[in-house]
C-alpha cells in the first residue's frame, strides 16, 4: 500500500486499486498538529474528499475512507475511461482522474464538449458543439429534439450516440489526423496544449484556427469590426 515516504515522514503516499483495476495514490501530509488533527489529504478526485478524523483515529480509518470514495466514483470513471478507449478525446489530451471534461470528435473539424457530473454521471451531460455552424446546427436540433430518449440505465456514450443519432468516429477504424487539422494560422495542431476551437463558417472552407491566433490575426486586419466582446472578420485562407 506504501508507495512513498520522505525522510522526514511529513509525506506518506499511499496506493489503491479499485474494483476495475484502476491504480491510485492517496498523498498525505502531517503537521505539528497531528493527531489531534488529520493530515492533509490529496486525491486527484473530481469531487472534494473530506474525511472523518478523530484524534483517536488511524491512519487505517483514512485509507478506508479513500477505498470507500473510489467505490463511491467508480460510475464515473467507468463512464469517461468508456469514452476514452472508444471515441477520439481530442482535449484533454492526458486526462487526469479529477477531469470532468472530455471534447469528443464527431467528423471533420466537428466535435462535442460534454461535462459530465461526477455524481450522477449517466445523466444528461453539459455538451457545447464546436465546429462551423452548417455542421453543428442539426447535432444542436438532435439533441433538443431528442432529449427525452436519455436513458440513465444505460452508458454515457451509448446515450450520446442513440440522442445525436451518431457513431462517434472509432480508434480502431481512423487515425486522429482523419478529423483533427492543424490551425490554419500558427500550423500547428497544439497550441499551449489546446486544438483547434474555431472553424470558418464558409462550407466550401471549414479551416479550423485557435482562438488566440484567430484574435490575433483578426485584431491587425483593417477591415474587422468589433461588437462587444466578438471580432469580426476575413478568413486568412477563403476570405470570407
Amino acid at each position: 500500500r506504501v508507495a512513498y515516504v520522505d525522510t522526514g515522514l511529513t509525506t506518506v503516499k499511499l496506493r489503491a486499486e479499485d474494483s476495475c483495476g484502476r491504480q491510485h495514490l492517496i498523498t498525505l501530509k502531517f503537521n505539528a498538529k497531528y493527531p489531534t488533527e488529520p493530515p492533509d489529504c490529496l486525491v486527484d478526485f473530481p469531487v472534494q474528499f473530506a474525511i472523518s478524523w478523530m484524534p483517536q483515529n488511524s491512519l487505517a480509518d483514512i485509507y478506508s475512507q479513500f477505498l470507500a470514495a473510489l467505490e463511491s466514483l467508480k460510475p464515473f470513471w467507468d463512464a469517461l475511461d468508456e469514452l476514452d478507449g472508444q471515441t477520439w478525446v481530442l482535449e484533454p489530451e492526458h486526462p487526469s482522474r479529477s477531469a470532468t471534461s472530455r471534447r469528443i470528435a464527431i467528423g471533420n473539424n466537428v466535435s462535442v464538449s460534454v461535462e459530465v457530473d461526477p455524481r450522477h454521471p449517466n445523466m444528461l451531460p453539459e455538451c457545447y458543439f464546436l465546429g462551423a455552424d452548417h455542421a453543428v446546427a442539426p447535432l444542436r436540433t438532435k439533441l433538443n429534439n431528442n432529449m427525452h430518449l436519455w436513458d440513465p440505465e444505460i452508458s454515457l456514450l451509448q446515450n450520446l450516440k442513440d440522442v445525436l443519432e451518431i457513431d462517434f468516429p472509432s480508434r480502431a477504424v481512423l487515425e486522429k489526423s482523419d478529423f483533427a487539422q492543424d490551425c490554419g494560422i500558427c500550423y500547428a495542431y497544439r497550441l499551449e496544449g489546446c486544438a483547434p476551437d474555431q472553424v470558418c463558417a464558409e462550407p466550401r472552407c471549414g479551416q479550423p484556427f485557435h482562438r488566440a491566433c484567430l484574435q490575433e490575426w483578426l485584431q491587425t486586419l483593417p477591415t474587422s469590426r468589433q461588437s462587444f466582446n466578438v471580432i469580426f472578420g476575413e478568413c486568412p485562407y477563403c476570405n470570407k
